[in-house]
């Protein structure tokens, strides 16, 4: 029997909010993404990590807002582990398969977990819980395969990626999005009165000099995103929104960010006459303090007559079903890694 281990990763935001928990996690922040757009020297993470601990501490003490994050990767985990166990046909009998959760900037870190994998199991299929890739959400995941494995580490594991372009996910996102709409908004005569914005983290556009970005930014791949889960929404028979925006999160170091803000959404649908706006933040599969704090804040803080915020797709069973079943093709295509590029046993 041959053993496989499949990590759930995540950015990972501190559940016991203490400027001690926050300081660490700040600090790999800094370390693992800032780095890549801005060039740091390392007294300037220590401060960098310093100033976003505080901030965000004194904020989300004021607002009393705590992260699920972790509680819900945590959850996702449990959830494609059982259904791994209870469907042990999705990869076959001679498949032994471990599901765990990791983190980029909280314990468990990625590194921990990853270290020692090739002695311990046959195989690694790590799933960046992102849909969209780029070098800030799977990224991390690759750097950390090569910095433990080095070269050879295509023979014993995978990063998943392209989650995004999976017609079952979108088709799973309609479902949940239709679904969660209270009765007030199901009348198809106002639809032209209602907008639906949707939600992903932004990314850089142009950096600092005003060129094209050095690393992989996931830009076009956000954008295509959105407009098929779009055109889905609009085609949909469900559909009673006259308009779906798109609203990304976006930060402010690194250079010029994608201009298609939740701001911008939101005044448009103002400036259109509509009273009424909801929101899914369809860029993450997981509630965050960027979605459920800082963008629920933004439509909360409007004044459209009607506004609704839709949680992220989070512990839902279907979509656990869902990522079981891709992570299964994703082992089969491991399996074929591990044969090209060594580190194989059949046991036929």
């Amino acid at each position: 029997m041959r053993r496989y281990r499949v990590v759930l990763v995540t950015y990972g935001e501190v559940e016991n909010l203490t400027a001690r928990s926050l300081w660490p996690s700040s600090r790999k922040i800094v370390q693992v993404v800032t780095r890549q757009i801005v060039r740091l020297p390392r007294f300037l993470i220590y401060m960098l990590a310093d100033y976003r601990s505080t901030k965000h501490y004194l904020d989300w003490k004021l607002h009393r807002y705590r992260s699920r994050l972790v509680e819900i990767n945590r959850s996702q985990t449990r959830e494609v582990a059982a259904v791994f166990k209870n469907h042990p046909d999705i990869v076959g009998e001679r498949l032994e398969i471990e599901v765990v959760e990791a983190y980029y900037f909280v314990h468990p870190w990625l590194e921990e977990v990853l270290e020692g994998c090739d002695r311990q199991v046959d195989g690694v299929v790590v799933v960046p819980m992102i849909p969209v890739e780029s070098a800030f959400s799977c990224g991390p995941a690759c750097q950390s395969a090569i910095d433990l494995f080095g070269e050879g580490h295509l023979g014993m594991l995978r990063v998943v990626r392209g989650l995004w372009r999976d017609e079952e996910l979108h088709r799973l996102y309609l479902d949940h999005l239709f679904s969660s709409l209270p009765e007030a908004w199901k009348n198809p005569a106002n639809r032209k009165s209602q907008g639906l914005v949707l939600v992903i983290h932004g990314t850089i556009v142009r950096n600092r000099k005003g060129q094209t970005p050095s690393v992989f930014t996931g830009l076009n791949e956000t954008l295509e995103f959105f407009r098929l889960v779009r055109e889905k929404i609009m085609a949909d028979p469900r559909n009673v929104f006259g308009e779906v925006k798109l609203g990304c999160h976006n930060h402010t170091s690194g250079g010029e960010w994608t201009p298609e803000t939740v701001k911008r959404a939101l005044d448009e649908f103002g400036a259109e006459g509509c009273d009424a706006v909801a929101m899914f933040s369809f860029g993450y599969f997981a509630d965050n303090s960027e979605t459920d704090y800082e963008s629920k804040k933004e439509i909360d803080q409007s004044l459209f007559v009607r506004k609704h915020y839709i949680p992220c797709i989070n512990e839902s069973k279907a979509f656990a079903g869902w990522l079981a079943r891709k992570i299964a093709v994703e082992i089969g295509i491991l399996e074929l890694q591990r044969q090209a590029f060594g580190n194989y046993e059949s046991n036929e």
